[in-house]
């Protein structure tokens, strides 16, 4: 009898390949894509099923159309939808094309993968999605102004599906919201002269991973990581924005790293 199938996005480091290790303890067969190369030809997965994987940008509706051809047919048991880019530096300062990349990862390439996915699972009514969102969605992101919007999206459609596909009793959707975590991400996104991207209270990848499957696994809706994050959010939501902008400002601003 064939393993069950899952495919994870952003798994060449950080929380994607994380998930992917997890998902393989769990027997699943793997397809695992990034838009930067993998470390290896088995992505630091040497256990277990079998393993694909996929150089391929997400940012586009041919992107996911490739990754989804890569899959070659297979029904998809598990989908951990984790790619996402951030980007740093005052908005004004940032070059369109990277803006809009962060949008279109996070956003257009999250969503069609959702769309392309989820009937199949709504119709068999059985299948896993995760989706990576952040607590920074609750929080005007001063210099990550539009990487906390995208995330802001991604947060508010996950609960929207949510509810309308809650009679799908066997599809579970769960939305991973972490904080900052030590991964390439602060690098990626041009803020190793931050705060927040010199911090070494950052979460580890492998932490947050876990607490996404263990809230997966038990079909929670949302899972924060981390007590302080927990804490964070549930105080996001009783603060004023200008007042959380002030304080996202003081973390991610340019030089505050030696501030």
């Amino acid at each position: 009898m064939a393993n069950k199938f899952a495919i994870v996005t952003g798994a060449s480091s950080g929380i994607g390949l994380e998930l992917a290790k997890l998902a393989q303890a769990d027997g699943y067969d793997l397809l695992v894509a990034a838009d930067t190369p993998f470390v290896d030809a088995a992505a630091g997965l040497t256990q277990g099923g079998h393993v694909e994987t996929l150089d391929v940008d997400l940012s586009s509706f041919e992107g996911v159309d490739r990754l989804l051809s890569a899959a070659g047919g297979r029904q998809v048991d598990l989908l951990c939808a984790n790619a996402g880019h951030g980007l740093g530096r005052a908005f004004l300062d940032q070059d369109p094309a990277e803006w809009r990349h962060v949008i279109d990862t996070n956003i257009t390439g999250t969503t069609y993968l959702l769309q392309k996915v989820l009937p199949a699972m709504v119709a068999r009514n059985d299948g896993k999605v995760l989706v990576t969102g952040s607590i920074a969605g609750y929080i005007p992101g001063s210099f990550q102004a539009v990487y906390n919007g995208s995330k802001a999206f991604v947060d508010s459609f996950v609960a929207a599906i949510q509810n309308e596909l809650k009679d799908a009793d066997g599809v579970t959707i769960t939305n991973l919201m972490p904080g900052p975590v030590e991964t390439e991400f602060f690098k990626r996104g041009d803020m190793m002269d931050t705060s927040v991207g010199v911090s070494d209270s950052k979460s580890d990848p492998a932490d947050v991973a876990k607490d996404g499957w263990d809230a997966l696994m038990a079909g929670h809706k949302h899972v924060v990581s981390g007590w302080k994050n927990k804490l964070q959010s549930a105080v996001a939501n009783i603060t004023p924005n200008e007042v959380l902008a002030q304080q996202h400002r003081n973390m991610a601003e340019p030089g505050s790293a030696n501030s």
